[in-house]
């Protein structure tokens, strides 16, 4: 995940203390009911789309824009599936981050999937029932999509990928 200029900005003045930030997950189905993942360039793994929000943008916005950023695929937020706070995390070099992550599920409405910028290696469609090995968090946000209710309100904490 690229770092936003805004909070490079912050990281000028705030170092590497923990900063509470806008998280946006979009699980995207096309009309045959296969998911949108893209293989992480940082680590290898296929993920869902996700992103950081800018300031005054709406989370909805986000899911949008994260989604096309990367995979070259329109899509139309349908719903919420799930708000949730995160664990901190620590990077590397010392920063600490803690996300409430908002997800959507979202329909594609056009594009044809790639990767699209350099945080993806390879975008793909898949079937449900034939998903790659994917970290938890990826593969519990597409399970709860799936779901016909939002869940608001979740106990424990997930740690992004």
């Amino acid at each position: 995940m690229t770092t936003p200029d805004f909070i490079r900005a912050i990281r000028a003045t705030a170092g590497h203390q923990l900063l509470l930030l806008p998280g946006v997950t979009a699980i995207v189905f096309d009309d045959r009911g296969r998911v949108l993942l893209g293989r992480r360039s940082d680590n290898g793994q296929w993920s869902a789309v996700g992103g950081i929000a800018e300031p005054g943008e709406q989370p909805a916005e986000t899911a949008v824009r994260e989604v096309y950023e990367e995979t070259a695929v329109t899509c139309v937020p349908e719903r919420v599936v799930l708000v949730q706070m995160l664990d901190p995390i620590t990077y590397p070099n010392g920063d600490v981050c803690q996300f409430q992550d908002i997800t959507f599920r979202c329909r594609a409405t056009g594009g044809e999937a790639r990767a699209n910028d350099h945080e993806s290696l390879e975008v793909a469609w898949f079937d449900v029932d034939a998903l790659p090995p994917l970290a938890p968090f990826s593969l519990d946000r597409v399970h709860r999509a799936l779901r016909d209710e939002p869940t608001w309100f979740e106990a424990p904490a997930q740690t992004a990928e």
